[in-house]
C-alpha cells in the first residue's frame, strides 16, 4: 500500500471512484440519486419516513421495525450530506421514543421500536451509541449546537460518560469493558462483536469526550486495532460476526461465522485507513478480504466460516456485502481492488423487503468512495 498520511491530518479525501476512472459528475449524481431513492423515494425504495411534524424514523424493512443502527446511521449520512433537516427530525424521534430514563439502562436508547415509537426492546446496542455520538459531535462541528436536545456536543458527550461509566453505582454495565477496552456485544455479555469496533471514532472522541474521558477513548483506539488482528483470520481477513474477548468465534448462538454483521468489518478497516492511516495491517486485511471474493459472484455468497468454507446458507445481504467489499478499497489496492469498486458502481441499490441494511451499508460505500465520507471538526 502507498504511503499515505490520513485525512485527518491532511484534509484531503481520496475520491476513489474518480481514481479508477468513473466522470466526477457521474459521481455526484449517483451520490445525489441515491439519497433520494433513500429519503425522498417511493415506498419501494425508501428507508426514510417523516412522523408527525417534526420526527423521522428509518425503517427495518426485513423487520418492519426502527433500530437504534438505523437511527443512527441515518444521522450519519444526513450530517455528512448536510441535510440538517433530517438529521434534526431522525434525532427528535430518537430521544422521544428510543431514549431511556429510568432504569438499568437509563442514559441508553432502546434498540428496537415499533414505527408508531412503542418499544420492542429495553435493552441497548452499542453500535448504535457510538454512531449516534459520532454524527452527534459532527452535527455540532458543521452546524453549530441549539437548545436541548439540539445541542449536539453536549448530547454526544453525555452519552459517552454514560456509555463508559454506567454501573459505577451498582446499576446497570457499560458498553466497553473498562479493563480491556474492548466494545460490548451488549452491556450485560461480556464478549464482542468485530463489526462494532470503530478506532477511527475512538480516535475522535479522544478529541472531544469529556476531558477525564479521553485517556480511556485513546486506549480504546488502540486495543481495537490490536482486537481486529485477532479476530480476522489470518488468511481470508474473514471476521466471525461474534467474537471472545481474544478473538476466536463466539459460536455458541451460531454467531461464530461471517454473516451479515461481519461484512461492516471491511468498510472499518477502509475508513480507518483513510482517516488515520494508523496501521498498515488494516491494508493487508482489506487485500485478504478482497481477494477471498474475487472469484465469487454477488448471487452465490453465503455464511462462510471464517477460515472460508462456504455452508449452503445464502447470503442475505448480498449487495451491502459488495458495498463493504468495495469500501475496503480505501486501504487496499491492486486488481481485487479495483474490481470490488467496479463490481460496486455496477450494482444498484437494492429493492424490496430486505433492501434496508444493503443500502446503508450501499450508502456509507458511496460516501466513502467518492471522498465524502469526512471527519467535521470544531
Amino acid at each position: 500500500m502507498k504511503s499515505h498520511a490520513g485525512a485527518f491530518f491532511t484534509g484531503e479525501y481520496r475520491n476513489v471512484l474518480a481514481e479508477f476512472g468513473y466522470e466526477k459528475a457521474a459521481i455526484r449524481e449517483r451520490l445525489e440519486a441515491a439519497w433520494r431513492e433513500l429519503f425522498e423515494g417511493g415506498e419501494d425504495t425508501r428507508i426514510y419516513h417523516e412522523s408527525g411534524g417534526d420526527m423521522g424514523y428509518m425503517l427495518d424493512t426485513g423487520n418492519l421495525d426502527v433500530r437504534t443502527e438505523g437511527m443512527s446511521y441515518g444521522m450519519m449520512m444526513a450530517v455528512q450530506m448536510d441535510r440538517q433537516e433530517v438529521f434534526d427530525r431522525l434525532w427528535k424521534w430518537t430521544m422521544a421514543h428510543m431514549h431511556m430514563t429510568e432504569g438499568a439502562n437509563a442514559g441508553y436508547f432502546a434498540w428496537s421500536c415499533s414505527p408508531d415509537g412503542s418499544r420492542l426492546s429495553d435493552g441497548p446496542a452499542p453500535d448504535g451509541e457510538e454512531y449516534f455520538a459520532m454524527a452527534l459531535f459532527f452535527a455540532s462541528h458543521r452546524w453549530g449546537d441549539r437548545e436541548a436536545p439540539f445541542n449536539y456536543g453536549t448530547q454526544a458527550r453525555d452519552l459517552l460518560r454514560t456509555c463508559l461509566h454506567k454501573g459505577e453505582d451498582g446499576l446497570g454495565d457499560p458498553m466497553w469493558n473498562p479493563h480491556n477496552k474492548l466494545i460490548k456485544f451488549v452491556p450485560n455479555c461480556e464478549f464482542s462483536d468485530p463489526s462494532y469496533h470503530l478506532p477511527h471514532f475512538y480516535e475522535l472522541f479522544a478529541l472531544w469526550a469529556y476531558p477525564e474521558d479521553r485517556p480511556f477513548w485513546k486506549a480504546a483506539a488502540s486495543a481495537s486495532r490490536e482486537y481486529l488482528r485477532t479476530a480476522c483470520h489470518p488468511e481470508t481477513g474473514l471476521a466471525p460476526e461474534y467474537a471472545y474477548y481474544d478473538g476466536t468465534p463466539n459460536n455458541e448462538r451460531g454467531y461464530g461465522h461471517f454473516f451479515s454483521d461481519s461484512y461492516r468489518v471491511a468498510a472499518n478497516l477502509g475508513l480507518d485507513w483513510e482517516w488515520f492511516a494508523a496501521d498498515q495491517w488494516a491494508c493487508e486485511a482489506a487485500g485478504r478480504i478482497q481477494a477471498f471474493f474475487a472469484d465469487k459472484r454477488p448471487e452465490d455468497y453465503r455464511r462462510y466460516s471464517i477460515e472460508g468454507k462456504p455452508f449452503e446458507e445464502k447470503a442475505l445481504h448480498p449487495v451491502g456485502l459488495l458495498a463493504t467489499n468495495a469500501m475496503a478499497s480505501l486501504a487496499a489496492d491492486g486488481e481485487p481492488a479495483r474490481a470490488s469498486v467496479d463490481l460496486f458502481w455496477n450494482t444498484p441499490l437494492r429493492m424490496g423487503d430486505r433492501r434496508y441494511y444493503d443500502n446503508c451499508l450501499y450508502f456509507f460505500a458511496l460516501l466513502a468512495l467518492s471522498g465524502n465520507y469526512r471527519i467535521w471538526k470544531p
